[in-house]
């Protein structure tokens, strides 16, 4: 047995070179890892066994243990594994839009679980599932719609704000298909008005509000405008 100093020295020499326990995880948490781990996952049978709201869940949260800002990191690992979900399941015919659904619900419970902006993660998901999208030449307005039924359906199950997540997460969406292009962002915007729509009536039901639709919202919108035309001119005739 050696004696109990070069035992100490052994000891320390193992230490200088193994890396600390942040940077082990900070390497986790490297979106390409991140999503070249959902990817594998999703192209190697594991969708129909665990989900994908599971994977995206569990992997997220794993790579993230143990980081010490994850504010700064969830966002970016998010938008990765929501992508990678998109990509892979393209790759292998599975439906995009369930698959963006999983995924965006899986990253807003991940968010919960170890802590995070939840409204950034919801607009970036959204943004991120939509590129991705387009990027696999897919349907971005029904990604988009997808992305915020899970964004919806994610922040009930939590207890969030479901309107203020919804409506960040149509904004990443939006401004996704935008860049797109000017077709991609005019399909969005229609999908979306009457998700939103959807949205209002859930969020109004407790407080006894009227249900809000695609169709009375745009009748509202016709009625109110020749209101302040006719309020304008009162003014001007009485000056």
């Amino acid at each position: 047995m050696p004696p109990e100093g070069d035992y100490v020295m052994a000891t320390k020499r193992r230490r200088v070179r193994e890396p600390e326990a942040g940077q082990r995880r900070q390497g986790l948490a490297e979106p390409g890892r991140v999503q070249r781990t959902i990817v594998s996952a999703i192209t190697g049978g594991e969708l129909i066994s665990v989900g994908v709201l599971n994977l995206v869940r569990n992997t997220l949260v794993t790579a993230l243990q143990g980081v010490k800002d994850v504010g700064g990191e969830i966002g970016g690992v998010g938008v990765a594994a929501v992508r990678g979900a998109i990509r892979a399941a393209a790759e292998i015919g599975e439906d995009l839009g369930m698959v963006t659904k999983g995924a965006v619900k899986g990253a807003i419970a991940a968010t919960e679980e170890i802590g995070g902006d939840l409204a950034a993660v919801a607009r970036s998901a959204a943004h991120g599932a939509v590129k991705a999208t387009g990027d696999v030449g897919g349907d971005v307005a029904r990604t988009a719609r997808r992305a915020v039924e899970g964004t919806i359906e994610a922040a009930q199950e939590i207890g969030g704000d479901v309107g203020g997540l919804a409506r960040s997460a149509a904004e990443g969406a939006i401004e996704a298909a935008d860049r797109i292009g000017g077709v991609a962002g005019r399909a969005v915007r229609d999908t979306l008005s009457g998700t939103i729509a959807g949205v209002r009536n859930v969020v109004g039901a407790a407080a006894g509000w009227p249900p809000v639709t695609p169709s009375t919202a745009t009748r509202r919108r016709r009625t109110a405008a020749p209101r302040a035309r006719s309020k304008r001119r009162g003014r001007s005739s009485r000056g």
